[in-house]
């Protein structure tokens, strides 16, 4: 049985792994520079970011991690930063039980959007959204800056 629920503190370490398999996956593994005690700060103590989990047998299996995110035209919207299941619970629905719990949290935070990226690349990623009747935009570039700190 799979359940979903919201992180709370000691889940940190956990999430964290499933973010460096993320980047691996996403062919970047030397772009984390995060850790494990500042996920707990920004998670916990700070209240940056939330994250829910996808637990089986009392393990972590899957992670969403989000924020508040605001939008001049919208209003206040709900940033997906990062979502990955671990590849061998993949095709059992977990994506979806933790995609569906997303989509519950931003409507009861009354936001009036979701937003998320995908990498152009990531055809597993892109079906599975397509699958969930989302709208994918090509219209938008991302900028960034990245700092060192």
């Amino acid at each position: 049985m799979i359940t979903i629920r919201k992180a709370q503190i000691g889940d940190e370490t956990a999430i964290f792994q499933l973010i460096k398999e993320l980047a691996i996956y996403e062919k970047a593994p030397a772009e984390v520079s995060n850790t494990i005690p500042e996920l707990k700060q920004h998670l916990f103590e700070e209240q940056l970011c939330s994250a829910i989990v996808a637990s089986k047998n009392n393990e972590i299996i899957g992670f969403a991690l989000y924020y508040t995110s605001y939008s001049t035209w919208k209003g206040k919207c709900l940033y997906l930063e990062d979502f990955y299941v671990k590849q061998e619970y993949r095709q059992l629905g977990v994506g979806s039980l933790l995609f569906k719990d997303i989509i519950k949290i931003a409507e009861k935070l009354k936001a009036k959007r979701l937003d998320w990226k995908v990498l152009d690349w990531n055809d597993p990623a892109i079906d599975f959204y397509k699958k969930h009747k989302t709208e994918l935009d090509s219209q938008w570039i991302s900028g960034r800056i990245t700092f060192n700190s």
